[in-house]
């Protein structure tokens, strides 16, 4: 997800999709564990894309 496409989200959008990634990132670990993830490169993307849904709220919250 890019920053402008996080812009464009509500508060409670972004809330929901910190939920749904984090989720992910839960699945990836456990994946790892198995020796099953299909693609490594997700799971740094994932966490990316937390910090920046978490920045981008952070940010909605001050204003």
């Amino acid at each position: 997800m890019k920053k402008q496409e996080i812009k464009k989200l509500s508060k409670d959008e972004v809330i929901k999709n910190i939920d749904k990634h984090k989720k992910d990132l839960f699945n990836f670990r456990f994946q790892k564990m198995n020796s099953q993830v299909t693609n490594p490169a997700k799971i740094g993307e994932t966490r990316k894309t937390i910090a920046r849904l978490k920045t981008i709220l952070k940010g909605k919250m001050n204003a």
